[in-house]
């Protein structure tokens, strides 16, 4: 899948995070470990995209970080694909370049929170419900985009999302 991400305005230093995306298709609270991935509805990748210049300033000011993590367009993602149709996401190597550049690479294996571990989790603060989507976290590597670059993430069984930022 190919996409474009416009450079946020009000910020010189814009971060990508590949991520990997749950989707949920049923929710509640408290749910319970051995029942967490009948939650899930499918997989997609997704780009966290941060506005890092903002998000320090924020954070420096003691204010809640939203400018820099929530604006338009910064999480493009690929299509959703089923958990029904690939399995349930525990292993595979999850990797982005940008302008053919290896930046991050790591194994889903190796995430500190599992798929079910967020789950349990955050229906422990939240409820949740079906549309809801949760992002994995990334692997090392995060850094600049500037306009013109082209952003690639993959993950078999996905394939890929291709962004340029424009």
């Amino acid at each position: 899948m190919t996409g474009q991400f416009p450079y946020p305005p009000k910020s010189s230093d814009v971060h990508h995070e590949a991520e990997l995306l749950v989707a949920l298709k049923s929710g509640g609270v408290n749910i319970e470990y051995e029942d967490a991935l009948s939650h899930v509805y499918g997989y997609a990748l997704c780009l966290d995209m941060t506005r890092r210049d903002r998000q320090g300033e924020m954070k420096k000011a003691g204010r809640p970080w939203e400018i820099g993590k929530a604006f338009e367009h910064s999480a493009p993602c690929g299509p959703l694909h089923l958990a029904t149709d690939v399995g349930h996401l525990t292993d595979g190597n999850i990797a982005l370049t940008v302008n053919g550049e290896l930046r991050q690479e790591g194994n889903l294996n190796q995430m500190i929170w599992k798929i079910p571990d967020m789950i349990v989790y955050l229906s422990t603060y939240y409820e949740l419900a079906p549309g809801d989507v949760i992002l994995s976290g990334t692997p090392s590597g995060v850094g600049a985009v500037q306009k013109g670059d082209v952003m690639r993430v993959s993950l078999e069984p996905l394939g890929h999302l291709e962004v340029s930022v424009t």
